[in-house]
């Protein structure tokens, strides 16, 4: 079975939307730099609202964010976090060490083979997330809406025990094609699914959701 995140969401209406579509996951990006960007305060409501709802929350952050250890630690229902900056494999166990309670996965831009070796130095990930290298010049990791060759990762393992997820311009019309390239067993989508940058179009949420299912 294919499990779905939404990520990028930024409102409680759109959470009860993406939850009643049949999503495993949902996501809520605390970079500043992304256009669905949500404050501590609202990170924190969403979390608890989507974990009231059955859902797992992720938490989207880089290092880079002042009161992400904060936000963990205030926060229990947090599922996992989802470093997605330039962290480094030492960045990203200390991180692991300080918070050993919430899962921890490495989100990693892939355009060749060899970025998915990197993909083994960082053995304090619990998990990756698999997106497109950002274009050049780009203020954020992800949230750009691009793909790569999703055959990449077909057969991959990181480590024996660990797990990982396909994003990147993912949308309704290719997530089928993108499971069955790459093998992924759990795909996550944002921008593929937007009626406007942080405003998720209910519609496509849940025929990507549909789609993903039915092609797992």
């Amino acid at each position: 079975m294919i499990s779905v995140k939404i990520c990028g969401i930024t409102n409680e209406s759109d959470l009860a939307q993406a939850v009643e579509a049949g999503a495993d996951m949902v996501g809520f990006v605390v970079v500043e730099a992304s256009p669905r960007h949500v404050d501590f305060h609202t990170a924190q409501a969403l979390v608890r609202k989507a974990a009231e709802l059955g859902v797992e929350p992720w938490v989207v952050a880089t290092m880079a964010v002042p009161w992400l250890d904060k936000l963990v630690d205030e926060t229990p229902e947090i599922g996992a976090v989802q470093l997605h900056g330039k962290e480094t494999p030492g960045q990203v166990a200390h991180f692991s060490r300080r918070h050993q309670l919430v899962p921890v996965i490495k989100a990693m831009g892939i355009s060749r083979p060899r970025d998915l070796d990197e993909a083994k130095d960082f053995v304090g990930a619990d998990a990756f997330l698999f997106d497109a290298k950002p274009p050049a010049g780009a203020t954020r990791e992800g949230g750009h809406g691009a793909s790569f060759d999703w055959s990449l990762l077909k057969g991959f393992r990181v480590h024996d025990h660990e797990d990982w997820t396909l994003s990147g311009g993912l949308t309704v019309a290719n997530v089928a094609e993108a499971i069955a390239k790459s093998g992924a067993a759990a795909v996550d989508v944002s921008s593929g699914v937007e009626a406007s940058h942080g405003v998720k179009d209910h519609a496509k949420v849940a025929a990507f959701i549909a789609a993903a299912k039915a092609a797992g």
